[in-house]
């Protein structure tokens, strides 16, 4: 063991086998999991705390091990080729992947508790766990159950391979943290965990990079007019994150507000994603179906930096996901001080405020949609009242106080072992 001191682990195996805390959030299978790990590693690192972040390699071409910060190690394994792999492929390489870890430790790298992140992660941290004789906390960021209750008619239901996983995952780990009160709930009713073995861990936000700011020097930047009243979506191009039902508002908006063709634009910032990425394609005819060339834009994701300025342009973020564990582009939209129009499911609930920092809606109905977006846009005091609110809220949600409340959380598993 490296050592502890107050239950305190010296050393965190975190393992997020199926995407990289390297890969840009929001491309391919990238997102708000990634910007998780990232930052909980590196406000770990800065407590004295090492962790080395284990990630399936899928690039002959990329370093063995990447030193990302003080303590904090991002270590690509191989298992499988060293290429993309389908993730419906990826159970098949859980086995390998564990063993590979489990080398390392051979070789006289040791950890005092793992964490895994996801359900393919958490298959590879119960073997490793059991090997290393360590404690295993677990984080699923979203849940197979929950999701296929949340779905669209159209979309594809989670595998029962992840459901099984799941399963075995929550009747094995130690800990088990949650981002909510209601998703601690939906672990013991889906799953059958004990209210005992459930740490509650709220997300962060990077309230460095996100911050209120100026619209008028960033629309400027961007050579977006003063007069146009901007909705903005971020996220994946993927059923479960629907920017559709924003561009079906938008066209019920302008139907009903002529005076509004000339001055709304949506701006839908994300790449396809996951097992229906060519979903996304279908997207630019949706748009040209409603006439709406002229009114919305679609932009690659971009970077951090940059999205930071893109919600300083926005008047309005809209988050229409059929489900969230959280929702961190709610959090980073309101750390900017802009209203936030989101669904009222899940994790959404906590991030945006109903009417204090900004306006949940109930099921995806393009005209409750439309009638959200009008009631902000035709009030723009309102507005500007709800974003303030919002960068108060946000800035309850630290990474650093993630950080701590993990500790808390690996303290209870290294007690209970």
């Amino acid at each position: 063991m490296v050592g502890m001191a107050g239950h305190i682990p010296g050393r965190v195996a975190m393992v997020s086998l199926h995407t990289s805390p390297l890969d840009t959030p929001g491309v391919g299978d990238a997102g708000g999991l990634n910007v998780y790990v990232w930052e909980l590693a590196h406000r770990l690192g800065g407590r004295g705390v090492e962790v080395d972040v284990f990630t399936r390699r899928r690039d002959p071409g990329t370093p063995e091990v990447v030193i990302v910060g003080d303590g904090v190690r991002v270590v690509q394994v191989a298992a499988g080729p060293a290429a993309p792999v389908a993730k419906e492929e990826l159970p098949g390489l859980v086995d390998e992947f564990a063993q590979r870890v489990l080398d390392r430790a051979d070789r006289g790298r040791t950890w005092d508790l793992v964490h895994s992140h996801y359900w393919l992660s958490g298959l590879a941290g119960l073997v490793l766990a059991d090997r290393l004789a360590v404690p295993l906390v677990h984080t699923m960021h979203t849940m197979a159950r929950v999701k296929n209750a949340n779905r669209a008619d159209d979309h594809l239901l989670e595998p029962d391979i992840r459901e099984t996983g799941e399963t075995t995952i929550v009747s094995r780990a130690d800990v088990l943290t949650a981002n909510t009160a209601d998703e601690a709930e939906e672990l013991i009713k889906h799953y059958g965990a004990r209210q005992e073995q459930i740490a509650i861990v709220p997300p962060g936000v990077d309230l460095e990079t996100f911050h209120p700011c100026d619209q008028i020097q960033s629309r400027e930047r961007y050579g977006v007019g003063l007069r146009h009243k901007i909705v903005l979506f971020v996220g994946r191009l993927q059923p479960l994150k629907a920017p559709d039902v924003l561009i079906d508002a938008v066209a019920e908006l302008v139907g009903r507000r002529p005076d509004l063709r000339e001055q709304l634009k949506l701006i839908i910032i994300g790449s396809p994603s996951g097992p229906q990425s060519t979903w996304a394609d279908a997207l630019p005819d949706a748009i040209r179906d409603h006439g709406l060339e002229n009114q919305i834009i679609v932009r690659p994701h971009s970077p951090r930096p940059e999205l930071f300025r893109w919600y300083c342009v926005a008047d309005i973020v809209g988050v229409p996901s059929y489900n969230e564990s959280f929702g961190l582009v709610a959090l980073e939209a309101e750390a900017c001080g802009r209203p936030v129009v989101a669904t009222d499911v899940g994790g959404l609930r906590y991030a945006v405020k109903d009417g204090e920092t900004g306006i949940l809606v109930r099921g995806h109905d393009p005209v409750l949609w439309a009638d959200a977006l009008e009631k902000l846009l035709d009030d723009p005091d309102r507005a500007r009242e709800l974003g303030r609110n919002g960068a108060l809220h946000a800035a309850r949600f630290s990474w650093d106080n993630t950080a701590a409340a993990s500790l808390s959380a690996y303290g209870r598993a290294l007690l209970s072992a």
